[in-house]
């Protein structure tokens, strides 16, 4: 099936059987469990994948040794393995050195991590920037280690290679851009890691469906170093072209929706998204930039200053399931990712749509002599015309279509018909809006 042939407003059950397929992959910030992901979404849509090698520079970070694992498991003193990397690869701290020897209950208690209020879960803990070995192990099973000597075997390396990400450019009608990020680097999650990437995917699909006014800027990165490493690169070009972006991240469940502003949460990103949130999700749970935690630190940072927000169902570090083998294929949905696609999907409409609009005529336009007003007066005349009517007392000129929307009290999307009415009848002219 074509982009174009799709059926947009039922996408949400390809993208989980996306998830599904990349779900099983143990990835991190480089190595090859992030080259197999994206070439996975490179048979999807036309991506570019990138390799920047170790010891490269990026702004005050320094690209990190690649990072691989075939193997791990702790085996007990009768040849049982009761941690097996290959049964679930959370098993292993990330960026654990290799090692291979047999240790004590004491000793090998100082490498495990567990969280003893959720004793069934296995916690994602991760070491990349400090040497050392460690495995991730749920509560329940640490409290029956018994003591005697344990076998532990890490088949993992350490060394030089490449950080990957990679990039879609989709060009449009002007150079200026539309910015959507998201990341891949976490092993098997599915909400916290892959419910963005699949997003990202269909979403491409859908802007490559038809002609646009903007470009497009993509990316698939690792989070933090990934974003650091992706703006060294392309920051001046990004400050020059980004008018909105957004980093999609935890879109996945059914829980709720959320929504993380810019730095000051006064960009034409916030704006947009606000707009369509309070009208589509009125219940979203709005968060201060204080709360931030994804790769918004990055765009927003002083001197990078981009326009970028994030929307999310549940935010993360907000539920229970979050950095722990819990969040898998059950927590996420094909309705949960439907509903951000949908989202997301009106946002990027609106952009592409939101002009300043003015009335040509003085005064009150007549609208019945062009069809646009019942001729006949009743009591409900007034109220079916009640949105054209509220839209042309605010189309002066000064306000865009998201300006209009607030001040009258109607979603952005329901004014797209009364435009192309007031447009058709010659009553309309519009400019373009300047975003700073």
């Amino acid at each position: 099936m074509t982009s174009t042939e799709m059926d947009y407003s039922k996408v949400g059950e390809y993208m989980y059987q996306l998830l599904k397929e990349l779900f099983p992959i143990c990835r991190s910030i480089t190595g090859e469990g992030v080259r197999e992901t994206l070439r996975i979404i490179q048979k999807h849509i036309p991506i570019k994948i990138h390799g920047i090698p170790s010891g490269t520079k990026v702004f005050d970070w320094e690209v990190p040794k690649e990072w691989n694992i075939k193997d791990a498991y702790i085996m007990d003193e009768e040849g049982n393995k009761i941690v097996d990397f290959k049964k679930n690869n959370l098993h292993v701290v990330g960026y654990s050195i290799p090692v291979d020897k047999t240790v004590n209950l004491e000793e090998l208690e100082s490498h495990l991590y567990s969280i003893e209020d959720q004793p069934e879960a296995i916690p994602y803990i991760t070491s990349y920037y400090k040497e050392r070995w460690g495995f991730c192990i749920s509560h329940n099973q640490r409290k029956k280690l018994k003591d005697g000597n344990y076998r532990v075997y890490i088949d993992s390396s350490l060394k030089d290679g490449y950080l990957n990400y990679a990039e879609l450019i989709i060009p449009g009608r002007t150079s200026k851009e539309i910015f959507l990020s998201t990341y891949i680097c976490h092993p098997s999650m599915a909400n916290n890691e892959l419910s963005g990437p699949v997003l990202l995917t269909y979403l491409a699909k859908w802007v490559m469906s038809e002609p646009r006014k903007f470009s497009y800027r993509l990316v698939f990165i690792p989070e933090t170093i990934g974003s650091i490493t992706y703006l060294s690169q392309n920051y001046k070009e990004m400050k020059e072209n980004i008018i909105a972006g957004y980093n999609l991240t935890c879109v996945g469940d059914n829980r709720a929706y959320s929504f993380m502003p810019s730095r000051y949460g006064n960009t034409y990103a916030d704006k947009v998204a606000l707009n369509v949130l309070r009208y589509s999700q009125p219940d979203f749970i709005q968060y201060s930039y204080l709360q931030r935690g994804s790769d918004e630190r990055q765009y927003c940072s002083p001197g990078i200053d981009l326009p970028v927000a994030s929307i999310m169902r549940t935010k993360y570090g907000e539920y229970p399931e979050y950095h722990t083998s819990l969040d898998n294929l059950d927590l996420v949905s094909s309705e949960g990712l439907q509903g951000s696609f949908d989202i997301y999907k009106e946002c990027i409409e609106l952009i592409e749509r939101n002009e300043k609009y003015k009335i040509k005529c003085l005064g009150e336009p007549q609208l019945g002599k062009r069809g646009l007003y019942p001729t006949l007066s009743t009591k409900d005349s007034g109220r079916i015309v009640r949105d054209m009517m509220n839209f042309i007392a605010y189309a002066d000129g000064k306000n865009d279509l998201i300006d209009i929307s607030n001040i009258i009290g109607v979603p952005a999307r329901s004014l797209y018909p009364i435009i192309e009415k007031l447009e058709g009848s010659g009553l309309l002219t519009k400019e373009a809006v300047e975003v700073m």
